[in-house]
């Protein structure tokens, strides 16, 4: 795949709910090696588009592309193998921090991938959490605590797209900076065959992405 490329593609994207437009013909195009960074007020679909880009939320209309292929229902477990959405408040299993990142090695869409433990101290490190950090309970975590699990979780799997849903809201300053500069890195480790899709409250923080800047409004991309 050659850089700026489309990667992943919303084309007339549309979902109504009790008569209520929440996305409204929304097209969007993710570009290998130029992220995207979307904002916009509470209830104006940003996570809702991004949901829909992973399938995670139905569609009335509109398909969705990646590599320049239409996804179909068939192709979703390969699909999600490649693309990956960080959640907010993200699903944390029982068990310890080190548990977590193993599980999902143990799926069917990740076989022949295999947990690298050196790989997972190196990642927290960067992120400022010692290697005890590992055998944390995941009742024990804090918000910010899980957020740094979940996107370590996906790191190790090394995806093709990360659609981060608000990815250091529950985080303070220190490690909101420490979570960007290891997108960053990861990003920019293959920057010709990668991208990300940030969604952000924060001005100060779609500055840092320095990103191509999408804004929802009234689930439609604002022009």
């Amino acid at each position: 795949m050659h850089d700026n490329s489309p990667i992943l593609e919303a084309k007339n994207l549309c979902r109504t709910v009790a008569e209520r437009r929440l996305l409204d013909d929304v097209s969007l195009s993710l570009l290998v090696g130029r992220p995207l960074a979307i904002v916009g007020s509470t209830g104006s679909g940003k996570s809702l588009l991004v949901r829909s880009l992973v399938m995670l939320e139905p569609i009335d209309s509109g398909e969705i592309t990646f590599g320049g292929k239409c996804v179909r229902p068939s192709h979703v477990p390969e699909f999600r193998r490649n693309v990956f959405y960080l959640h907010q408040k993200p699903a944390i299993w029982e068990g310890t921090v080190e548990e977590n990142l193993e599980r999902p090695f143990e799926l069917a869409i990740h076989r022949g991938r295999n947990y690298d433990v050196d790989r997972a101290k190196s990642l927290l490190d960067q992120i400022g959490r010692p290697t005890s950090f590992l055998t944390q309970r995941a009742e024990d975590l804090s918000g910010g605590e899980s957020q740094i699990t979940a996107l370590i979780r996906a790191l190790l799997l090394n995806p093709t797209v990360l659609l981060l849903d608000e990815p250091t809201a529950a985080l303070d300053a220190d490690s909101t900076l420490a979570v960007e500069r290891l997108v960053f890195e990861w990003f920019r480790g293959q920057a010709d065959s990668r991208s990300f899709i940030w969604i952000s409250h924060s001005p100060e923080q779609v500055r840092r992405l320095d990103c191509e800047v999408v804004k929802m409004d009234q689930g439609r991309v604002a022009t």
